[in-house]
């Protein structure tokens, strides 16, 4: 026997071809392979497994945070320190360039991967049969051709075509959406069948829920659906939030500018004012540290960091800190259906039959509510099961002809069974159904080939001495139909008017279950072959997989706040359309415009560009599709999250620009591959991190533009002095020291400042929107001004008064602190005037930093280790009550020059 090529069946569609056919295909037969060619085999194709992930050593990571233009400027202004000689310098600046990119690797954590988790989902064994005998294998040997068998409870090692199936349903929620178990048979489907239509294949990784099966194996690793997921995940590329473009965009504006007033600076210093070349490499060194915003990463950092801290407090977990930022433009949520927008929790939520239509309350596997009418003239009214005979009787047969139980544990109800019959115990429950006087005597399990279950029970009565012996069957609706001649109460079956509610249900996104029922007097067996005909037909039971009650209304605030949401699911389109309507997705009436996967695959990328945003139900997806989707999204621009619980969500969620998983019923595949997990499960939550990252976003711009002043009056200071041709008012170190003492004090005051009134009712603000807008820049050039002007003048007036150097510069120093204390906190209100008593309230953190500020600068002016350091001097309380004046009128002044900017510039 010849060893198959590894790939021979990527093209050959196994699921659409017969068993046999199949098995040549493999160079195989169902008994099996010998030893000896699966090790032929093995050898050739590789060990049933994914690739490991190529990890990032630890020093390439951190050397990535040194990767700034701004950091550049730092290293050119420390090696020119090292080559003059001034070690004291050299060191403080290559602390600070070791300090800000420390922060961003330590920030960054451990690179978690995704792909090791799709690993983590692959069978440790399996059964396989060689050399004719079934034994249990590892199952990284498994190689195409192998024969294996699957039973309940089993997690599928290798993608197979079945060969033989029993009763076989699996559960591929992780791998395609689906909220109930797949039915799997060994009859072919179409070449073009989706994933989650192969019925005649079972996936690596997806567990057995129920009945027996063999297949032969047709993929092996990286070529089974796992292991094409896994490609996708690692083909995508990790996308640049908003921030960190638009922060690269304002660094490198700086470092223009920088060094075009640099070169300005030293030839006047050198044509005009004659100076020696140390003193103009010392004044440009001096220049570049005043105007290089050293803090700034590390300010952005701290503050995304601190914000991770309160999602978390909000129930969302921050994998990755830049998506807290990120999150506050988001324009538009991809939304899973199953388990994200939904419970994925199966529930009865109409009762038919011929006489009435109830509705039930409740939603899960909770079994509190009731069953009452749903129209006519009682409505609401709870239906009592002695005065409705005709529901006693459904709810009964419901209860009594499954095998699922639900039961409570400390996490919440969960259901042991299949959850659709879960939902039927519910029902009985809800509706008080004597499912305890009943007796089963035989059973004819659900069968795929017969798509029903049948009881043969014995029901104790209060009419009757000895219990009533009666068949019970539960299953689909034409089934029963086929296998029913009358009504419950002994008309002749009217089964065009069953049809009709049948549809009716379905177009409501339900699943549909029948019950029926025959009096079984004498009998004591049962079989397949006793229920071909008369049986009374008993009515029709609705079921949905319910929506998450507070998904509704965080649908509503993400749509107030100018956010799209899209529902992208495995399940088909008439239940995904029904999902959406509730949630308010689409409309509640009219045409929902939604797409399936085989209309999206017959779609180019520019035919899908064309009308993604005009769609927002999208149903029976893959992997691939759900990518397709983001990408089409960000070509217009747009800012996407994407959520998900399953294994088919990884991908996109990897590409997305905001990737959020859910916590508790999610893979941990797509944990890994998420920027935020959600603790909860609640999308309600996702909607509360949006406001938390425009909150964070508000700070960060506030946080800029009162950081950026601090090096536009250091610089100007500098410039002014070297134009004048002025002593140096400021010294490197001494420039390094404000903008450090003001970066870890001051500005992560404002990472704490509350959300603005009706942050949520604005529309997203637009990814090409800048950090600073021209408002902003004008108030920094303005505040540059105020700042720089009191602190050249400072200098000037003390240099002239004691003619002491030292004492000049400390005090120059004190007023560029105090300056920035006073704009601290006009940048409180950006957009309206801060001479308000509340710019005094509400952020604690303003006034324990500020104190924090004023102790650090007296350690500056009085220790005599920090005099030695910096060249600072100790000063009276008259430098201390000048600075403290300027200060207060270069606040004032700030106000009138805002006031002015919001009538001139928009």
């Amino acid at each position: 026997m010849t060893a198959a090529p590894p790939a021979v069946l990527d093209s050959d569609r196994p699921w659409a071809r017969p068993p046999e056919e199949v098995l040549r295909a493999v160079d195989s037969s169902a008994e099996g392979l010998a030893q000896a060619e699966v090790d032929t085999r093995l050898a050739q194709t590789g060990p049933n497994a994914l690739p490991a992930a190529a990890q990032k050593p630890w020093w390439r990571r951190l050397l990535t945070h040194f990767d700034d233009v701004l950091i550049y400027i730092l290293m050119a202004a420390a090696v020119l320190k090292a080559i003059s000689g001034d070690w004291v310098d050299f060191a403080v600046v290559a602390v600070v360039i070791l300090a800000t990119a420390l922060i961003g690797f330590i920030q960054e954590g451990r690179a978690a991967s995704a792909l090791a988790s799709l690993q983590s989902m692959q069978s440790l064994d399996a059964q396989a049969r060689r050399d004719g005998t079934w034994g249990v294998v590892d199952a990284a040997t498994l190689v195409p051709g192998d024969v294996v068998r699957v039973r309940s409870g089993d997690k599928v090692p290798a993608d197979l075509r079945l060969l033989v199936s029993a009763n076989l349903q699996v559960d591929e929620a992780a791998l395609t959406g689906e909220s109930v178990p797949a039915t799997k048979d060994v009859e072919a489907v179409s070449d073009d069948a989706g994933v989650g239509d192969r019925s005649s294949m079972v996936f690596s990784g997806t567990i057995v829920a129920t009945g027996t099966g063999e297949g032969v194996v047709v993929a092996t690793g990286a070529r089974t659906e796992i292991g094409r997921i896994s490609a996708l995940v690692s083909e995508q590329d990790q996308l640049d939030t908003p921030l960190t473009r638009q922060l690269a965009h304002l660094g490198k504006q700086l470092s223009i500018l920088i060094g075009l007033l640099a070169v300005v600076m030293l030839l006047i210093g050198r044509l005009i004012h004659d100076f020696a070349v140390d003193e103009l490499i010392s004044a440009a060194i001096g220049f570049a540290v005043a105007a290089v915003p050293e803090g700034l990463p590390a300010l952005v950092t701290i503050t995304l960091a601190l914000g991770v801290q309160q999602m978390a407090r909000r129930r969302a977990i921050t994998r990755k800190m830049s998506a807290v930022e990120t999150l506050g433009s988001v324009t538009t949520i991809c939304s899973d259906k199953t388990g994200t927008l939904t419970q994925n929790e199966m529930t009865a939520r109409t009762v038919v039959t011929a006489e009435r239509i109830y509705a039930v309350e409740g939603t899960g596997y909770d079994p509190a509510g009731r069953v009452h009418l749903e129209s006519g003239p009682d409505a609401g009214t709870t239906a009592e099961l002695a005065d409705h005979p005709d529901l006693a009787a459904l709810v009964l047969a419901a209860g009594v002809a499954n095998d699922a139980r639900v039961e409570e544990t400390p996490d919440g109800w969960r259901v042991v069974g299949q959850p659709t019959e879960g939902a039927l115990d519910v029902l009985a429950a809800k509706a008080g159904a004597p499912v305890d006087g009943v007796t089963r005597r035989a059973q004819v399990p659900f069968e795929s080939t017969h798509k029903f279950s049948a009881t043969l029970d014995d029901v104790a009565t209060e009419s009757s001495p000895s219990p009533v012996r009666v068949v019970h069957v539960l299953g689909a609706p034409d089934r029963l139909l086929d296998r029913s001649a009358t009504e419950r109460t002994g008309e002749p079956l009217d089964r065009a008017a069953w049809e009709e509610r049948i549809d009716a249900l379905s177009a409501q996104g339900l699943r549909v279950l029948a019950a029926a029922t025959r009096p079984a007097d004498g009998v004591t067996t049962l079989a397949l072959d006793d229920l071909d005909g008369d049986l009374a037909f008993l009515g029709l039971v609705g079921i949905v997989d319910p929506p998450r009650p507070e998904a509704t209304a965080a649908i509503a605030d993400a749509h107030s706040a100018g956010i799209r949401v899209k529902m992208i699911t495995g399940d088909h389109r008439g239940t995904a359309v029904a999902i959406s309507r509730e949630l308010g997705i689409a409309p509640p009436e009219g045409d929902v415009p939604a797409l399936t996967g085989a209309e999206l695959q017959a779609m180019s990328q520019d035919e899908l560009r064309r009308v993604v945003r005009d769609v927002d139900v999208y149903a029976r997806t893959s992997p691939e599709h759900k990518l397709r989707i983001v990408r089409a999204l960000q070509s217009h621009g747009e800012v996407v999250a994407m959520t998900g619980d399953g294994v088919n969500d990884a991908p996109s969620i990897t590409r997305a620009d905001v990737g959020v998983a859910m916590g508790i019923k999610g893979t941990e595949a797509t944990k890994e591959a998420a920027d935020i997990v959600l603790a909860d499960d609640n999308f309600a939550t996702i909607e509360r991190a949006v406001e938390e990252g425009r909150r964070i976003y508000d700070n960060i711009r506030k946080s800029v533009v009162f950081l950026l002043p601090t090096n536009g009056a250091q610089s100007l200071v500098i410039l002014v002095a070297v134009l004048l041709g002025l002593a140096l008012p400021l010294s490197p170190v001494q420039i390094l020291w404000v903008n450090l003492a003001t970066a870890v004090t001051l500005s992560l005051a404002l990472a704490g400042e509350p959300a603005e009134p009706g942050i949520m009712q604005r529309p997203p603000r637009s990814p090409k929107e800048q950090v600073l807008s021209p408002r902003s820049l004008a108030l920094v050039l303005w505040a540059s001004v105020l700042i720089g002007g009191a602190t050249l003048g400072v200098y000037l007036f003390e240099r002239a008064a004691t003619g002491n150097y030292a004492v000049a510069q400390t005090s120059a120093v004190t007023m560029l602190a105090l300056g920035q204390l006073a704009f601290l906190l006009s940048c409180r209100f950006l957009s309206t005037s801060a001479l308000t008593w509340r710019v005094f309230t509400g952020n604690p953190a303003i006034w324990i930093s500020a104190g924090i500020l004023i102790a650090l600068q007296l350690l500056f002016s009085y220790a005599p280790f920090m005099n030695s350091w910096f060249d600072s001097a100790p000063i009276g309380f008259y430098q201390w009550g000048l600075t403290f004046g300027l200060a207060i009128v270069v606040f004032l002044l700030n106000e009138a020059g805002k006031a002015v900017l919001r009538r001139v510039v928009r």
